[in-house]
């Protein structure tokens, strides 16, 4: 398959944070095919193993991506709930959603007290998660229950990947199923390549919710070096400045010096240093980014044990955390080609 057949399959997956099956299955077979040895570890991590050597290599993309979780059923079958992962309250409403149960998936629609009824002051202000309901159609708690929801049930977004103009794409969870696609891409790469390393695809559980596969996974590895491969934050568009995301679509990978203002990862210079031999070498086009705003899978992977020498290369996207982010293909594409000159560069120190 083609990095964007990948993409798109990934995409439509399923899995918030701690609910990654789907996502984990269908890797889990794709890895079956390239990798040497293939485990999914006590916390839900998906381990690919190809290469030997005596440096270890780890690569990191997170399974998960942001959604809901049904806390309380009203008497009428409304469902109310949790956000998992950051998500700002404006994106939410009249969103579709898909209501995962044992006995099945619903679709319901994202509610509120209608503006109409609203009066003064109240039309202007932004309506909160906790004044949204969920409506699936149920006519009572008891209604809902028979359909298998219960308190915990699961919920993602429902949208469809779309081709938009000049090369470019749009989906729910491009954060992180686009990380997640490089890594099928680079174990069939490396299949026929065999690195004289051990390169570790991971495909980690739980970023969304505060870095937890990261963490346990690079525990069990402990890799001489780092890498997670995420999404990043554009400023090309309306309500954002370069100034403060100097990251632009078409422009090439995003390779992260720091990010969170230092509180989350600083690269290791060694890192730095073969990431741009890298991208010398391979005439690829790479964006450099120093950020204040959040961080990714690498923060907790550097501080694993003594510590590992740690990166994060990142795909540009416009419209992180909602269900229309939108990537361009070319930059998904240079990024996978960026990876394989990193491992092949890392062979060699």
């Amino acid at each position: 398959m083609e990095l964007v057949d990948y993409l798109k399959k990934l995409s439509l997956l399923t899995g918030i944070s701690g609910r990654e099956n789907s996502v984990r299955e269908y890797m889990k077979k794709e890895f079956e095919k390239y990798c040497e040895s293939v485990e999914i570890d006590r916390f839900g991590n998906l381990i690919g193993r190809i290469g030997s050597g005596n440096k270890k290599l780890m690569i990191a993309a997170h399974m998960d991506e942001i959604g809901l979780m049904v806390k309380y059923i009203d008497d009428k079958g409304f469902l109310k709930f949790v956000k998992i992962g950051g998500i700002n309250d404006q994106m939410l409403l009249n969103q579709k959603v898909i209501v995962h149960t044992e006995k099945g998936d619903y679709i319901g629609v994202l509610g509120s007290k209608p503006p109409h009824k609203m009066k003064g002051e109240e039309k202007n202000k932004l309506i909160k998660a906790e004044n949204m309901f969920i409506d699936v159609g149920a006519k009572s708690r008891e209604d809902a229950e028979k359909m298998g929801i219960e308190i915990g049930s699961w919920i993602t977004f429902k949208t469809d990947f779309d081709v938009l103009a000049n090369n470019r794409i749009t989906c729910k969870a491009f954060d992180d199923r686009v990380g997640c696609a490089i890594l099928l891409y680079l174990a069939k790469e490396l299949s026929e390549r065999k690195p004289d390393c051990e390169v570790y695809l991971v495909g980690t559980v739980q970023e969304e919710v505060g870095l937890k596969g990261a963490r346990t996974s690079a525990f069990g590895i402990y890799p001489d070096m780092a890498f997670a491969v995420d999404v990043t934050i554009c400023g090309d568009h309306p309500g954002i400045s370069m100034e403060d995301a100097p990251v632009e679509m078409g422009k090439g990978p995003v390779f992260g010096i720091v990010d969170a203002a230092g509180r989350g990862l600083i690269s290791h210079p060694d890192v730095v240093k073969l990431v741009k031999k890298a991208a010398e070498e391979s005439g690829i086009s790479v964006q450099y980014e120093v950020g204040d705003g959040g961080t990714t899978d690498a923060t907790a992977i550097q501080l694993t044990k003594e510590g590992i020498p740690t990166g994060v290369i990142s795909v540009p996207a416009r419209y992180i955390h909602t269900p229309v982010e939108v990537i361009e293909i070319s930059d998904l594409e240079n990024t996978a080609k960026l990876f394989l000159k990193v491992i092949e560069k890392f062979t060699k120190n």
